[in-house]
């Protein structure tokens, strides 16, 4: 087929697309903010903090919910919107029917689709009433006037009236429907993990388009260049998740027998800590039965770790050696109470899943707590390792303890992450 023809045919596919576009909805005038009932705003507030809105709306060093914080994608580079109440830069003219219109259906006032990197497939299912906090609590903030940074797409990405059919093929419209065979808590927990905490956005694989494998939900995926480990039966804990612990996770970043939460994890961990104690036991309780009851295998597995985890680590060599040097004096003794002491490696995830992203982020970047919060922290090794001795630490840690083989990644994963990417 000539070029010619090929680029004909793009063209009628992106009028068509184009043409698919909703009707834009009339601006409005800002709503007063005390217009809006205070105890409305706080649960708006709770809402936004699940959902990790400001997260994903806010540049370092930014204002709150101004926009300008880059999200990498394989497509290139999306940046968050202003979402404040400015009426000219962000969201202020925007009635709570364009604002319901954005979360359930993926349209902008205006009428444009936006990128699913706007997590609208999740927030579809948000009940009505927490919209109308959502947006109560949004209309609130501090306007900000800060022009939203053009997305940097690469083609055919850019062309935003594709989305119509991306959307056709993946976005499925619906609300939350709860399990009557379930308790209270269960659906609560469902609600918020698939709704507003839009969990599987990071804990399931994509497809080339950048759509979620439904067939295998929660079976780990990738954020931000670091992989969300799988949540259900595959899930490579190497001792399995109770209620209980998750809980503590989730509103700590620390449980005794797993790692303290990193990357794009601490800003979830950070943000539950603000909600009501139940809503994140109702996310435990649910996450605990996506990977159902500990099988034979799952609880060898664990008793293995535990094991490991009591006595000194094996082995020589220059993977041995580096260990021994910079990782051996807190991860050797484990999390004893009141220490400062790490995660014995044995019981660490970053160890025993598919790439190699997460543990060498971990080793160049380091974990701090963010400026002004306490925290467990670790140094960075960028400055202190070479790229060589770092792959020697990375095939040591691999098998002394994710006892699995070696990991193929290596070195696209450092080179990666090298360049900031």
């Amino acid at each position: 087929m000539s070029r010619v023809r090929v680029l004909s045919m793009l063209g009628i596919v992106v009028a068509i697309c184009a043409a698919c576009a909703a009707d834009p909805i009339a601006p409005g005038s800002s709503p007063a903010r005390a217009s809006f009932d205070p105890a409305l705003v706080a649960k708006g507030a709770q809402l936004s903090a699940i959902a990790n809105c400001q997260v994903c709306h806010t540049a370092a060093g930014g204002r709150s919910f101004a926009g300008g914080r880059p999200l990498h994608t394989p497509f290139g580079t999306l940046y968050g919107t202003n979402i404040t109440p400015d009426p000219d830069t962000g969201i202020g003219r925007w009635s709570e029917e364009a604002f319901r219109r954005a979360l359930r259906e993926g349209v902008d006032r205006e009428g444009r689709h936006l990128y699913p990197a706007f997590p609208y497939e999740y927030y579809t299912r948000l009940a009505d009433e927490d919209i109308r906090a959502l947006y109560a609590y949004l209309m609130t903030r501090e306007p900000v006037p800060q022009q939203n940074r053009p997305h940097e797409l690469r083609p055919p990405f850019n062309v935003r009236g594709l989305l119509a059919m991306w959307k056709s093929l993946y976005f499925e419209r619906g609300a939350f429907r709860a399990d009557a065979t379930r308790s209270a808590q269960w659906n609560r927990g469902a609600y918020l993990v698939n709704g507003p905490g839009h969990c599987s956005a990071c804990h399931t694989p994509r497809n080339f388009l950048g759509a979620e494998e439904k067939s295998r939900l929660f079976a780990g995926g990738e954020a931000e260049g670091w992989h969300g480990p799988a949540l259900n039966a595959e899930s490579p804990s190497p001792v399995p998740w109770n209620a209980e612990q998750l809980f503590k996770y989730l509103r700590t970043g620390l449980d005794e027998l797993h790692a303290i939460a990193a990357g794009p994890m601490e800003p979830v961990v950070r943000n539950l800590a603000s909600v009501p104690e139940d809503d994140v036991r109702a996310m435990a309780a649910y996450l605990e039965t996506l990977a159902g009851p500990p099988t034979a295998e799952r609880r060898k597995r664990a008793e293995t770790a535990l094991a490991q985890a009591t006595r000194a680590p094996r082995g020589n060599g220059r993977g041995a050696e580096l260990y021994a040097g910079a990782c051996g004096l807190c991860h050797d003794h484990g999390r004893e109470a009141g220490s400062g002491g790490a995660l014995h490696l044995a019981l660490g995830t970053a160890m025993t899943i598919p790439t190699s992203a997460n543990l060498l982020r971990i080793t160049l970047e380091g974990i701090a707590p963010p400026e002004g919060h306490t925290g467990r922290a670790m140094p960075g090794f960028a400055n202190a390792l070479t790229d060589a001795q770092l792959k020697d630490l990375m095939a040591y840690i691999r098998s002394e303890f994710g006892r699995a083989p070696a990991w193929t990644d290596v070195d696209a994963q450092l080179a990666r992450i090298r360049e900031g990417r």
